[in-house]
This record gives C-alpha cells, structure tokens and sequence, in this order.
C-alpha cells in the first residue's frame, strides 16, 4: 500500500508539472518564437507576447549580418489607428526598436519588416504578433497564487487517482483541493487580476474573462464532488469526475479571452472628457467677460 499511494503521488506530481508546462508553453502570452531564412542562413527570432508595467518593450533580433536594417512596426490593437514604423537600430550585431508602454490591458500589434540589397523580410510571416500590457503584480501576491494553484492541480489529480488506490483518503485530498483553490482562485487570484489589470473580478456575472470563469468553473465542479461525496456511497468516483473538469481546464492555455482594453471606448471617454472641459471653460470665460 505505502509503494502504490508514493506512485500515485509521483503520477501526481508529473501529470500536474506536464499541464503546466503545457498551459504556459501554448499560451498568448508564451514569446513567439520562430526561424526566419535570409541568404541561405537561418536565423531564430524571439518576439515578446507580454510586458509588466507601463515602460517601454523592447523587441530585438540578433542579425550579424551588418547590411540588414529595418523597422518595427506597430500600431493599437483593433483599432483603425496608421501603422507606426520604428527604425531598428544596431548595436553589435542585434537590432532593437521598442513598443511604447499601455494602459493594464493594452494590446499592440506589431512585426518587425527588414531589409537587405533590395529584399524584404516580414517577420513574422504569417501572423502578426499581438502583446499584452499589464500592471507590476507584487511578489508576495503573485508566488502564493502560483503555488496555490499548483496544488490545486496536485491535490485534485491525488483525490481523481484514488479510485485505484481506495485508500480512505479521498475526503482529505477532496478539502485540500477545495482549500487550494478558493486560497490560489478566490483570494489571491483577484488580487493578481487587480494589480496586472484594475479589476479583482473579470468573470461571470461581470465579465467573459476566461482565466476567472475557469477557476469559478472549477470551484463549481469541487462543490458538486463534495456535495456527491456525502450523498452517494461510491465518492471515489465523483472525485474522478472532479479531477477530469481540473485537468482540461488546466489544459487551456492562461490568458486566452484574457482582460483587453478596448481603445475605440477609451478614446470616446477621452474625447467626451475634453469636451466636457472645453464647455466649462468657455462657461468660465463668458461668466469672468459679464463680470467685466
């Protein structure tokens, strides 16, 4: 018994590591990387998907070759905005240009376009790279909700393998999934969404953020288990049920459907703003003349 309960931990332990390198590996937020070929050289490119804070992001290339220049090209996300063309400039043999910072949420879109004897290069060239802007989220925050959620996903995998272990232990595994993920999902998780993005709660009923609708999908799915747990003789099973809805949720990349800032609203705020600003000051100025 003691050899099986160790495996199903260590089974555990790699199907919970291979979801998370799975999640992060095919997220948006993953940097794009790619190979360009120039002349018959192949050359790797890492482009960056997101950036914490509102400073600028820098995007590079490594191009030995000194005839090549180009430029980065950018504009707002979903937006009618002008493409921006930024010279790449050379330092050794790299080439940087940099986005400039957004709003938490903000999205550029950009790809960087080179040049050499006359040919152009579109890199990348299919798709063009869309970046995600968000707030500096604290340390203290951030590793908490990393490692609550990491156990969420050990815990609720354990409690889905006691159906081959039946050691009595399913009860356990059960509260300590629930635990993990109200303290990762419902505590912490708010506050990562309020410092990256101003907002602690971006899902239903406030919003389609998907990363929130997870977790309350997730919560939902452990309360149906512990509710089965003790109404039913065969918990074992339930608790399968709750390891299968963790384990595709945990399947789905992070920060698809993510929070997005929509500029066109943005601007129209802006613009009512300044009109508003614009009404009171010519008020101010008519009454300051009657005065006169």
């Amino acid at each position: 018994m003691f050899k099986k309960n160790w495996f199903l931990w260590l089974l555990s332990l790699i199907i919970t590591l291979s979801s998370a390198y799975y999640q992060r590996a095919t997220g948006p937020t993953h940097p794009l990387l790619g190979k360009i070929k120039i002349e018959n050289k192949v050359f790797k490119y890492k482009l960056p998907r997101t950036h914490g804070g509102n400073d600028a992001q820098a995007v590079s290339i490594i191009m030995p070759k000194k005839s090549i220049s180009g430029f980065l090209v950018w504009k707002r996300y979903k937006t009618n905005d002008n493409w921006n063309y930024d010279s790449l400039k050379r330092s050794g043999d790299t080439l940087t240009a940099f986005l400039p910072g957004q709003p938490p949420a903000g999205k550029l879109e950009y790809y960087l376009k080179l040049e050499d004897n006359g040919n152009e290069y579109i890199i990348p060239e299919e798709n063009i790279v869309v970046i995600r802007f968000k707030g500096k989220v604290p340390t203290g925050i951030l590793i908490p909700h990393i490692l609550a959620m990491f156990l969420v996903m050990l815990f609720s995998t354990r409690a889905g393998l006691e159906i081959i272990s039946r050691s009595g232990k399913v009860k356990a595994y059960v509260y300590w999934t629930l635990g993990f993920l109200i303290i990762g999902g419902f505590i912490f998780g708010p506050l990562v969404q309020k410092f990256a993005f101003g907002e602690l709660w971006a899902g239903i009923p406030f919003g389609w953020d998907l990363t929130d609708n997870k977790t309350l999908i997730s919560l939902v799915g452990w309360l149906i288990v512990l509710w089965a747990f003790r109404k039913t003789k065969y918990p074992e099973r339930w608790a399968l049920f709750g390891a299968i809805i963790t384990f595709v949720i945990f399947l789905i990349p992070h920060s698809v459907l993510g929070s997005e800032l929509d500029y066109n609203k943005l601007d129209k705020e802006k613009q009512n703003k300044a009109k508003v600003e614009q009404i009171n000051q010519d008020k101010k100025e008519i009454k300051q003349n009657e005065t006169h």
